[in-house]
């Protein structure tokens, strides 16, 4: 039996009418058919400015998946949840658009919740998509390492100076400041400016953290030269481990344009490959620290146990846990009530610019084998252990 069963401390801040008004929302979620069809539903009526429909979503998806329409709106949630020892990580759910003005708007947006973050418990780290601070076109050129135009060159020297801007404010205030990761073919360039900002602000401690994508070939082997040029260099690493969220996208795109396929050839290897992660860090805590992201019970509880047997802590200062807002409370709050360093990854922004992410974060839990039905089935405990059933 699971560790993570206990919907009395899962569901603690939920009331019976949250509970079910999740339980119906999973339930359409769960069909494929229903979600493809309701997706293209929504994009189109949010693209046309339908008002109602902004409504409908925000008592619904946005209500599941997201903190608020501000920070200051999410404020409520953060302070709730640490109530229970649970952290927020605020996410500027905006995504998909690629003009200049948005990229500086985010960038300022990034460092008003630096400045929010600064001293508070409840919010031990920010973070940012790649995506938020220039177009994935210029990250691919960049990472193809191939003679950029002028034009380009100026495009890239304004991503570069958004990305200094806030690791320096994230330096100067003391905020862990984590970087995201996306497609594999934008991620070289984002992993080498990455790289640079640890070279430059983690000469004491971890302050900027990469993302790495455990579902992908050969991180482990990237893994171990970030290490190596760490230690040349003497700065400190910090990352985010996940399993990854491009699968589909990433497989296609690969057959498509006949290169070799970057993602594990099974559910297994990818597992396999996130366990391994768990030893890296754990073999080298006097260089790395790690937030383990992951609704994966066992992952969660291996790194628990190996925790133990190290005689290590559970609020050990480089090792966090952490779920999606809205999914897998059952790991989270159990993680917060053991005293673990655990947080929740809080999407914010208005209604019709977090679409996108609600649609994807929807076609995600269709796609992820046993999600949804183990979202349904606590649910359903929790509401007849309420009804003393």
């Amino acid at each position: 039996m699971s560790i993570f069963n206990n919907t009395q401390i899962a569901f603690a801040d939920k009331t019976d009418s949250q509970l079910k008004k999740a339980y119906w929302m999973f339930k359409a979620i769960e069909q494929p058919v229903i979600t493809n069809i309701g997706i293209s539903a929504l994009n189109f009526t949010v693209k046309n400015n339908f008002p109602f429909v902004t409504d409908i979503v925000k008592q619904t998806l946005f209500e599941q998946f997201c903190g608020g329409e501000t920070h200051e709106e999410s404020m409520k949630v953060v302070k709730q949840m640490f109530k229970h020892h649970v952290g927020s990580i605020f996410d500027y759910a905006i995504e998909g658009k690629a003009e200049e003005k948005v990229f500086n708007d985010t960038c300022t947006e990034i460092k008003q919740n630096i400045k929010f973050a600064e001293g508070n418990p409840a919010i031990p780290f920010v973070v940012f998509k790649p995506t938020g601070f220039g177009r994935i076109e210029i990250y691919e050129e960049v990472g193809k390492k191939v003679e950029l135009t002028t034009s380009q060159k100026e495009e890239w020297a304004r991503v570069v100076k958004r990305y200094d801007e806030v690791c320096q404010m994230a330096f100067d205030r003391n905020v862990i400041l984590m970087i995201d990761a996306e497609e594999t073919w934008m991620q070289d360039a984002t992993d080498a400016l990455v790289n640079e900002m640890m070279e430059k602000f983690n000469k004491e401690k971890a302050i900027i953290w990469n993302t790495v994508q455990m579902y992908r070939t050969g991180r482990l082997e990237y893994l171990a030269k970030d290490l190596e040029r760490a230690k040349e260099k003497n700065y400190f690493l910090g990352y985010k481990f996940v399993r990854g969220a491009y699968m589909e996208k990433e497989r296609a795109r690969a057959a498509a344009m006949k290169y070799p396929d970057p993602i594990q050839p099974t559910k297994q290897a990818s597992d396999e490959n996130y366990n391994a992660a768990v030893d890296f860090v754990l073999n080298n805590l006097n260089k790395v620290s790690a937030f383990f992201g992951t609704h994966n019970e066992k992952s969660t509880e291996l790194v628990m146990d190996k925790m133990k047997a190290m005689g290590l802590p559970h609020d050990h200062p480089q090792i966090y846990f952490g779920q999606l807002y809205g999914m897998s409370d059952n790991i989270t709050y159990y993680l917060g009530a053991e005293k673990y360093n655990v947080c929740k990854y809080l999407p914010y922004g208005p209604v019709k610019d977090v679409v996108p992410y609600l649609t994807r974060r929807a076609q995600e839990n269709t796609s992820v084998a046993g999600q949804t039905g183990r979202e349904l089935g606590l649910i359903q405990k929790e509401l007849d252990r309420r009804k003393g059933k």
